[in-house]
């Protein structure tokens, strides 16, 4: 009996380990909670980031993304989780953040539009200049991300801001749902570097044909499509693959990128 309740809080001590460990990984957001009040987050706590790295951040790596999450779900949700550690396993080293409106649904669990682009950019480019400060010049440093987050990244890849090398966008919103009136593509020609996108081929942001029906694309330098995957790269059911291996076979496309795109320049 003594033998079973040891091994029981082993066991426990284990999981609260694990948790307290993934817990370090984010910076800001215990400060914003124990801020927190009813009238809602002050200036200082708007301006707070969130912040998570992979375990290659730490080991002088090569090639960094700095990885934004979509309108509406968190940095840490599962896909985000999903393809930082698939892009780690391949190399590349992520990093997230949050934008100041996930940080105030963080802080009171109340949902929000995102914020105008201005404030988006502004929270990227605080993000581009503490990596660049953290890490230096030694390494290759892309931005990206989910949906809306890759669209900001672009966006601000077509500044000439500086320090950024290339930009991965996963889920590109070309246009909104059913609006082929409305694309978001103008600013792709003054890109300052290699553009990749990955798209599931049923997503309804951009479905092949949509994108054939545009022709070429100025400043796209590569676009992979990920057969059956919708927004969130969930393959239909009939099909083999899973999403952990549709987000993993990103992660290996977005390496390929990295090594024939940019190391070489």
């Amino acid at each position: 009996m003594t033998s079973v309740k040891s091994a029981r809080i082993n066991n426990l001590a284990s999981n609260l380990q694990a948790i307290i460990n993934k817990s370090k990984k984010v910076r800001g957001i215990e400060d914003l909670l124990s801020n927190a009040n009813d009238s809602g987050p002050s200036k200082q706590d708007e301006n707070l980031m969130s912040w998570m790295t992979t375990e290659g951040y730490a080991k002088a790596p090569d090639c960094i993304m700095i990885l934004a999450h979509g309108a509406g779900a968190p940095m840490d949700s599962t896909f985000m989780e999903a393809l930082a550690d698939s892009l780690d396993r391949e190399g590349i080293a992520c990093v997230r953040f949050e934008f100041p409106y996930m940080i105030k649904r963080r802080a009171d669990g109340r949902k929000r539009p995102p914020d105008r682009a201005p404030v988006l950019l502004d929270a990227f480019r605080e993000a581009v200049a503490k990596v660049r400060s953290e890490q230096g010049q030694g390494c290759k440093l892309l931005v990206g991300g989910k949906s809306m987050g890759g669209r900001m990244a672009s966006l601000l890849a077509s500044e000439d801001i500086g320090g950024i090398d290339g930009v991965a966008c996963y889920g590109y919103p070309f246009h909104p749902p059913g609006k082929m009136d409305r694309w978001r593509i103008d600013h792709f020609e003054t890109l300052q570097c290699p553009l990749l996108v990955i798209q599931g081929t049923r997503d309804p942001f951009g479905k092949p044909a949509e994108i054939a029906s545009v022709g070429a694309i100025s400043g796209l330098t590569r676009l992979i499509w990920l057969e059956g995957g919708n927004h969130d790269f969930q393959p239909l059911k009939k099909q083999p693959e899973t999403q952990v291996q549709l987000i993993a076979r990103a992660a290996s496309e977005t390496r390929r990128f990295v090594e024939e795109c940019l190391l070489d320049r």
